[in-house]
């Protein structure tokens, strides 16, 4: 079932090993020879083979963004590892090989053909994320149980499937045909032979009770799934508008979780009552603070959507008046180059170097200045974004505040009610006057006016702090987050991208003056070089 390993050494893939293999498999002739003394830029291989090479561990890809099929089979690999930054890959073979578990495929999601035979794997999993399989082999390894077949109902486009040879299909192989026929009704080829229509009603007919159970099972645990996401954005939603949790009752029940002594004093015949109307003006406050909270959160998700729109529609119209002047630029060099390798006379020659080289300097100064043009366009959108997001934050934090205010309002009404409840159950307790079935730890707090009036003001001391900690939470979180966007965008759109483009100009400026130091031209002394 595995590959031992061999009297060669183990290998670790290294740079050594990669720039071989990309050179072996890369263009030949002169187009190799010139790949070679250039170098080949891993970022751009999309294909590698790397079989056949005693590899131990997989590592050091991370520069083959661009690879669409890569070949690891017949090594001695142990673990599916190194493989995140490939996200554009299509075929990943990773057959003969000492595999135990599949993972570290989540990132793979453009993955349609995965090839797994002949390895030590007990369990299909982990492969959640490959929505787009279309093949899959894993024969020859230790599969044993049939849910493992079930697993792969999440893969509709899954048309071809290789699980020969595994415990789970060898006992039973008509059986077991028939069964990957009745649950995987999108399987054609399973073992590399078809599954004819014939085949799958036959099939069908024998698992029909089970498929329909199963497909319930499947649409419920969909809707399940489906439900969760959608709370999960819900919630994510909330949380981005700073107002999370505060269409519940959680505030009310932060209040209590942490307060002991009002959970006792709750327990004064009456309060509950009262707790009831504290607790429903309380959620009317929140889901007023709620609702305003997104209202928000839409303005100032179109202030932003608005600002990257005025960014990019700057930066477009920039981009096409540079294109525009370099365009130009190509076709007058065009015109030059020919009329000066045609030309015979040095002078005729100098001055039309001349020409061009005062066209390279004057695109030069055409492209940097559209560049300053656009860096004070960008500094003037930034600033006047600045000013409208912190209007928009200093508007909702004054709301916040007021609407939180107004908690602490009924929290004081309701710890005014507390006192006078704590008062009057504490004079009934100085006359025996108290039901006989008040709990003992409400007892202990009437026995003098003191503890119980210092329970009641802990009480409120929590809640008031409950209410001040979710204050401040909501106000640092939108104030880190408008100050993060700022610098981010003041460091991504004016520095960084200020430095690229400056870059790029320079680059393409001294391209164009070193194609004409490599034209033919007639020299002074003696003719044509």
């Amino acid at each position: 079932m595995s590959r031992l390993y061999d009297t060669v050494e183990p290998s670790v893939v290294d740079e050594e090993m990669l720039q071989k293999a990309v050179e072996e498999q890369g263009p030949k002739d002169e187009a190799g020879k010139i790949a070679k003394r250039e170098g080949i830029n891993f970022s751009d291989v999309l294909s590698l083979r790397l079989d056949f090479k005693n590899i131990l561990k997989i590592d050091n890809l991370w520069e083959f963004t661009a690879l669409t099929k890569l070949q690891l089979d017949n090594n001695i690999i142990e673990k599916i590892e190194g493989l995140d930054s490939l996200v554009n890959l299509v075929w990943l073979d990773l057959s003969f090989n000492n595999i135990e578990v599949i993972e570290g495929l989540s990132n793979l999601k453009k993955l349609n053909d995965l090839t797994l035979y002949n390895n030590r794997i007990s369990k299909i999993e982990n492969i959640e994320a490959l929505k787009q399989l279309h093949v899959f082999s894993i024969g020859n390894n230790e599969i044993k149980e049939y849910k493992d077949i079930l697993y792969l109902r999440q893969f509709p486009m899954l048309k071809t499937l290789n699980i020969a040879n595994n415990p789970v299909s060898r006992e039973d192989k008509d059986g077991f045909k028939q069964y990957v026929a009745a649950f995987l009704p999108n399987v054609e080829f399973l073992d590399y032979r078809l599954l004819d229509q014939q085949t799958k009603a036959a099939a069908y007919e024998k698992f029909q009770t089970q498929v329909e159970e199963q497909i319930d099972k499947d649409n419920k645990a969909r809707a399940a799934a489906e439900e969760h996401e959608r709370k999960m954005a819900e919630t994510q939603l909330h949380k981005e508008a700073y107002v999370e949790y505060l269409n519940t009752a959680r505030l009310f029940e932060d209040m209590y979780a942490d307060d002991p002594e009002g959970n006792k004093l709750n327990q004064i015949p009456g309060v509950d009552e009262m707790l009831l109307v504290f607790k429903e003006k309380l959620m009317t406050v929140c889901q007023q603070l709620f609702e305003f909270g997104l209202q928000e959160y839409d303005k100032r998700k179109a202030e932003v959507d608005m600002f990257w729109e005025c960014v990019n529609e700057a930066k477009q119209e920039n981009k096409e008046m540079g294109m525009e002047a370099i365009n130009k630029f190509m076709k007058d060099k065009k015109r030059l180059f020919i009329e000066m390798v045609q030309m015979t006379d040095t002078k005729m020659v100098d001055n039309k170097l001349q020409e061009y080289n005062d066209q390279v300097s004057a695109l030069w100064d055409k492209l940097m200045g559209l560049e300053l043009q656009l860096v004070d366009q960008l500094e003037e959108i930034i600033k006047d974004f600045e000013r409208n997001m912190q209007d928009l934050v200093s508007v909702f934090l004054e709301s916040v505040q007021a609407y939180l205010t107004q908690a602490r309002d009924l929290e004081n009404i309701h710890n005014e009610r507390m006192i006078e409840s704590a008062t009057s159950a504490l004079e009934k307790a100085a006359k025996n006057e108290l039901d006989e079935d008040v709990p003992e730890e409400l007892k202990m707090l009437l026995v003098d006016k003191d503890t119980v009036m210092n329970a009641v003001t802990s009480s409120h001391d929590v809640h008031l702090l409950k209410i001040d900690n979710k204050e401040d939470d909501i106000v640092t979180r939108i104030n880190n987050w408008l100050k993060n966007m700022i610098e981010t965008i003041h460091v991504e759109q004016e520095i960084q991208r200020n430095r690229m483009r400056v870059t790029e100009i320079t680059h393409l400026i001294d391209h164009l003056r070193d194609e004409a130091d490599l034209l033919d031209l007639v020299q002074e002394d003696d003719g044509v070089v």
